[in-house]
């Protein structure tokens, strides 16, 4: 909701008064074609999934902690994007017209946005030991976005965003172990539609 990706509701092939696409109504978070974006020549072709066993557990049990702050994660995440990245805020129907991050902080539109890339990544943590499943998510996924042109560099962003915020909600619990397992996890997401999580 309130991005060039993940919409307001109104029907995707329209569009908006300002000229823009209209937006979609799945409940997906902003994940945009291009180099590295699920659903992106989707074949049986592409590696296995490179998370080794160790590391899925590492992210499953990282992921138990933070889903206790879920919500507030999403929300600081794309306030922390928007600050160091504010071109990000121009994919944003609802939010690129306002300034003050204060105001964005407490806008609840980006609370449910926020709250919406979560619920995909956890998700695709869930489906970590069904990689058909997990496939088939980042799929849809990418194909559901595939008709807007955020650059891809933009969910590079959203992705180191996500890794800094987690950090020092994890604490004791953020080792160096789980940051890689979290990386290889985005790593893969940008050579091809096995693990979304290139949030």
């Amino acid at each position: 909701m309130g991005c060039a990706l993940s919409g307001t509701g109104a029907d995707p092939g329209k569009a908006a008064p300002d000229g823009n696409p209209g937006p979609r109504t799945e409940s997906a978070p902003d994940w945009g074609p291009g180099e590295g974006g699920p659903g992106e020549g989707v074949s049986g072709s592409h590696p296995p999934l490179p998370l080794s066993q160790e590391q899925k557990e590492l992210v499953q049990r990282s992921w138990k902690i933070l889903h206790q702050d879920i919500a507030r994660v999403g929300v600081i995440m794309f306030i922390r994007l928007f600050e160091t990245h504010p071109e990000c805020k121009d994919v944003f129907f609802l939010f690129r017209d306002i300034d003050d991050l204060q105001q964005l902080r407490l806008s609840k539109e980006l609370q449910s946005h926020g709250l919406r890339v979560m619920s995909f990544i956890e998700k695709s943590v869930a489906r970590l030991e069904q990689e058909d499943k997990l496939e088939q998510l980042a799929f849809e996924l990418g194909r559901s976005h595939c008709r807007y042109n955020a650059p891809p560099k933009y969910y590079e962003y959203v992705g180191v965003q996500f890794i800094a915020v987690v950090k020092p909600i994890l604490k004791e619990n953020w080792t160096p172990e789980v940051e890689e397992a979290w990386k290889v996890g985005r790593s893969s997401a940008r050579q091809g539609p096995s693990v979304p999580f290139d949030w």
